[in-house]
């Protein structure tokens, strides 16, 4: 593993590392050992599915099946042990920084993937914009410990500028030649990844990052287990850095959705009458698209949710002035105090519903149609959210203030199983 940094910079260190793939030619097809990211895999269906599509798919090791922590970890532990002895994965030849491209129709997306010197958010080098739960870093922490791998890449954003050279010359010349892997996805996408090993190209992407800042688009707490992870262990070591996806929104815009709260023992007849003269309600008698749309109008004006899981779906808006004084705490931005996600949290789980904001209680789900079938099917409560502007995120993460967990779905995500970081190498 190389663990030589540019340990004066200011800005993003990012370093080249051996790689470790499927090989092709034991699997399948690629397309069908990647998963979406851990926390994106909705289970059991879709972790399920995976599992039946390969049995050499990621997920096996992301998401392992036990009945207990430990023995889930060990799970994963020893299958990317015989997956490694049997070839099915095998590190690269050479330290690498990689550029990944995501297309689907009028997405295009183009990174580089690399191994990220760790760093406080008081640095100001890498910005969170989320709070994190503990019982998630904790289950993180124990799968990345018992692999000694980075299984997945998170994805951070940063402004790079129109000037020429770089990481994005790098990009532009990468993708001029044959691809070490190009496969769809199911969801439409096609990956492919290229590995940058030239020194020369290698220290003009390295110095260009070293510029600039980067905002966690998502993975906020797979880089906080990096940082426990990281504290563990003596420095140096290859426990200093972690894999990341760098991805340029200036050439790249990515795409911000909405993460969605299921609440599992709250129906939905129960959270419409605590609501009584503190929110407008609306019941709106329409298909789901559309139903999007008005809450899309409505949060234009005021807070404003969508609360489903009745056959029907209720928009819930205007919050009364004197509630949200009482219940949005003081102290903060007002960009922060008016946020959906501050809302829903201090004014309705905390106050109106009391819901602690634990996982028997809330589920948080990115997929909007998934939400409101679940509600359905079990009878609790899908709250749909509006997605916050990118501007709004990134000012707040520089002021160092966080969202409340979960704010937030950057994308398109990385697919997980394109390329892992194994500590050994």
């Amino acid at each position: 593993m190389n663990t030589v940094g540019h340990t004066d910079v200011q800005g993003l260190d990012l370093i080249p590392f051996r790689g470790v793939r499927y090989d092709p030619q034991r699997v399948g097809s690629l397309a069908a050992v990647t998963s979406p990211p851990y926390d994106v895999v909705v289970r059991p269906d879709g972790l399920l599915e995976l599992e039946s599509s390969d049995p050499h798919n990621i997920v096996r090791l992301i998401l392992p099946q036990a009945t207990t922590q430990a023995a889930r970890d060990q799970q994963a532990a020893d299958t990317l042990h015989d997956w490694l002895s049997e070839g099915v994965l095998a590190p690269d030849p050479l330290p690498s920084l990689y550029v990944y491209e995501q297309h689907d129709g009028d997405i295009l997306q183009r990174g580089i993937i690399g191994a990220l010197r760790l760093s406080e958010p008081s640095q100001g080098v890498v910005l969170p914009h989320e709070d994190v739960m503990p019982h998630v870093i904790e289950d993180r922490a124990a799968l990345m410990r018992a692999t000694a791998a980075n299984l997945e890449p998170l994805l951070l954003t940063y402004r790079g500028d129109t000037a020429p050279g770089g990481a994005a010359t790098a990009i532009e010349r990468a993708i001029l030649h044959k691809p070490l892997l190009s496969t769809t996805t199911e969801d439409g996408f096609s990956h492919r990844l290229w590995a940058v090993t030239d020194p020369e190209e290698v220290a003009g992407i390295q110095s260009d990052l070293a510029r600039h800042q980067a905002l966690i688009a998502d993975g906020h707490h797979r880089w906080a287990t990096y940082l426990r992870l990281r504290n563990e262990h003596g420095t140096p070591s290859p426990w200093d850095f972690g894999l990341v996806l760098l991805v340029d929104t200036l050439r790249y815009p990515l795409r911000v959705r909405a993460i969605h709260r299921y609440l599992h023992r709250l129906p939905v007849a129960d959270a419409l009458a605590a609501l009584d003269g503190s929110f407008r309600v609306r019941t709106l008698e329409c298909p789901l698209p559309e139903a999007l749309d008005a809450l899309a109008e409505a949060v234009s004006e005021s807070n404003a949710f969508l609360l489903a899981g009745d056959g029907s779906y209720h928009l819930v808006d205007r919050p009364s002035p004197d509630l949200i004084a009482r219940t949005v705490p003081l102290g903060r931005p007002e960009a922060w105090r008016t946020l959906d996600a501050t809302v829903l949290h201090t004014t309705l789980l905390d106050h109106i519903w009391r819901i602690p904001d634990a996982p028997e209680h809330i589920a948080y789900i990115h997929h909007t149609e998934a939400t409101v079938e679940k509600a359905e099917r079990e009878g609790g409560t899908a709250v749909l959210m509006h997605p916050v502007r990118e501007e709004v995120v990134r000012d707040l993460a520089r002021q160092g203030v966080t969202m409340p967990r979960k704010s937030t779905s950057f994308g398109p995500k990385p697919a997980t199983g394109v390329v892992l970081r194994d500590l050994a190498f």
